[in-house]
């Protein structure tokens, strides 16, 4: 294991070239793959075993880039900012990284909240919680092969640093793509379909949902930008998904509805959040 101080080869201008060059890789593949289709109505749910078959011919270890390996310029850009962004420990941002731990639906919808406008209450939105649980389904389905084949150990056992969480269970399991990550994005971008005057906030806190897992210290830089083109991916071929599409429909109404009634949560707590976030934490 090297250590927290060890010093690292390459020069900045390097990895930033580096970092630079994924993360325009990011942002064009959400823009291209996340068009949506038409749709189409009554309503009718999409069980998680479905969502997780319209995906399976995805085939992410060949979609994604293949994931850094030592002595090379991402590899070291990856310990870079693992390191750099120890000293988040006992922040804000750290307190928020821990608080996305969580992924469960409930959880997930609430953490979308403030994007949204609204308070996103799973047991009000019935609906909308299934959309969401489909596509989560979908999303953690298509991270497992590229992880196996990638087999990218997670950031805190090739450095020595805080995490936000336990790592007895994470160690066990590999750091690329990030689930959180493709979850996060999947989840997000979806959302901003159904309320596209909402997307520029919705879609950065699934950045900010990425960015998470690196303040955690649970995932590498590289991971997330896997992730999130990845939950790009897993969109695009939802939407060929006619059953998906009705319960897009579905959602979208219900979500509409709740809108015109629900109470605006604008405030001190959700302005506070939009300016922890929009930072990029690395």
């Amino acid at each position: 294991m090297h250590k927290a101080g060890a010093p690292l080869s390459l020069g900045r201008a390097l990895t930033s070239t580096i970092l630079a060059h994924f993360r325009r890789a990011a942002w064009l593949g959400l823009l291209s793959l996340a068009a949506c289709a038409p749709v189409h109505a009554p309503a009718l749910n999409v069980p998680s075993d479905d969502a997780r078959s319209a995906v399976a011919s995805l085939r992410t270890a060949e979609l994604l880039p293949a994931a850094p390996t030592a002595g090379t310029a991402r590899y070291q850009a990856d310990r870079q900012v693992f390191l750099a962004t120890r000293k988040l420990q006992g922040t804000p941002r750290w307190t928020l990284a821990q608080q996305d731990v969580d992924y469960a639906t409930p959880k997930l919808m609430g953490d979308f909240s403030c994007a949204m406008g609204v308070s996103l209450d799973a047991a009000k939105l019935p609906k909308l919680a299934a959309l969401v649980d489909a596509t989560s389904s979908a999303a953690d389905a298509s991270t497992a092969p590229a992880k196996k084949a990638n087999q990218r150990q997670r950031p805190f056992l090739i450095d020595e640093g805080a995490t936000c969480q336990s790592t007895a269970q994470l160690a066990k399991s590999f750091d690329y793509p990030s689930g959180h990550a493709t979850r996060g994005w999947a989840v997000g971008l979806v959302l901003s379909e159904l309320a596209p005057d909402r997307a520029s906030d919705l879609l950065l806190r699934s950045r900010a949902f990425a960015d998470s897992r690196v303040v955690c210290g649970v995932h590498n830089l590289s991971a997330i930008e896997a992730g999130a083109m990845n939950g790009a991916s897993v969109v695009a071929v939802l939407h060929a998904s006619e059953a998906f599409q009705t319960q897009l429909a579905a959602a979208r109404v219900e979500l509409a509805d709740y809108r015109k009634t629900a109470p605006s949560n604008a405030g001190a707590q959700c302005s506070a959040e939009h300016a922890l976030i929009e930072a990029t934490p690395y």
